[in-house]
């Protein structure tokens, strides 16, 4: 069992190696430039480094932070090489993502005492939400857990058709109605379902458009308010959905959501085919959400939990 564990966490370790792969060499490409010809951090550096964090999609606040901790050791320790200077982030990264992400994780797991444990999933259209449901609920299903899918998201039919192939993918029960139909409606019937299986999971898909942020948040918080007519402190687990590939776009996304309704845990999708990871960073630190889960590549098995010693690893390798 334990040289299971070993071989599955080496590969895991190599896809989030290889999907963190563009942003590490863009970020360390400017990096490099940064300290080109310097053999100290000095104000020059320090400002080249602010620059490459921010157009790392670090985010101006992170960002801020990161310098202002960097600046702190400078004066502090005098003289600091430009040499050390990786390991310095390194270690002021893993600090901020220690603040919010406590704990490592290393599998799927659920708290034992909810059953049905309940996850409502928020997030634009588009960002892989549908995708990031489909592929947790293979991992849960590997466990050996009873998953049932709630297709609340009833605006477009796409939605509910996606979400059926999915189901079908992964061999679990879905519960769906017509398009148009009252999303509280369909979730309070796949709790009454999920309840009647005896089901250790449910997840339930909602609708992820945000141009009337009233209209969204009345949804959403109908959705749980019926949620809670069949289990009383539904949903667990508020999961928004976020593409990492759309950089700072993602931190306007999670500042609408937030206002909308309770995100109690964040997942990063499509890192792998973009440059832009350092949005990871960012959004965990300026939200003090955790991030639970990323999307390192389009396998069934690349939604990963996300590990900060892991990420940081991979990033800094």
């Amino acid at each position: 069992m334990n040289l299971f564990k070993k071989i599955f966490s080496s590969e895991k370790k190599e896809t989030l190696d290889k999907g963190l792969e563009k942003t590490k060499t863009s970020f360390f490409g400017k990096l490099s430039k940064a300290v080109a010809g310097k053999s100290k951090v000095d104000d020059e550096v320090l400002d080249n480094l602010e620059e490459v964090l921010v157009s790392s999609d670090v985010g101006v606040n992170t960002t801020l932070k990161v310098i202002e901790r960097i600046e702190e050791r400078v004066s502090r320790d005098k003289y600091l090489g430009t040499e050390e200077l990786n390991r310095i982030l390194r270690e002021e990264i893993a600090g901020l993502l220690s603040e919010t992400n406590t704990g490592e994780a290393t599998d799927f797991s659920i708290p034992a005492d909810k059953k049905p444990y309940v996850i409502m999933v928020v997030g634009v259209n588009g960002v892989g939400k549908t995708t990031t449901i489909g592929k947790l609920a293979y991992q849960f299903r590997k466990q050996g857990k009873k998953v049932v899918l709630g297709a609340a998201d009833t605006f477009r039919a796409a939605a509910i058709d996606q979400l059926q192939i999915w189901a079908d993918r992964v061999d679990v029960p879905i519960v769906k109605q017509q398009m148009g139909s009252d999303p509280a409606s369909v979730a309070f019937d796949t709790l009454k379902s999920a309840a009647n299986q005896d089901a250790d999971v449910v997840i339930i898909d909602t609708a992820g458009r945000l141009h009337n942020k009233v209209n969204l948040m009345n949804e959403l918080s109908k959705v749980k308010r019926v949620m809670q007519k069949v289990i009383g402190d539904a949903p667990h687990d508020v999961l928004l959905v976020l593409d990492g590939s759309t950089g700072q776009n993602a931190f306007e996304q999670a500042k609408q959501f937030t206002k909308a309704t309770e995100v109690t845990s964040l997942a990063v999708t499509k890192l792998d085919g973009t440059a832009k990871g350092g949005v990871v960073i960012g959004i965990s630190d300026q939200f003090r959400i955790p991030v639970k889960y990323i999307g390192v590549g389009e396998g069934i098995e690349d939604l990963q939990v996300f590990n900060k010693y892991e990420f940081i690893d991979s990033f800094f390798k």
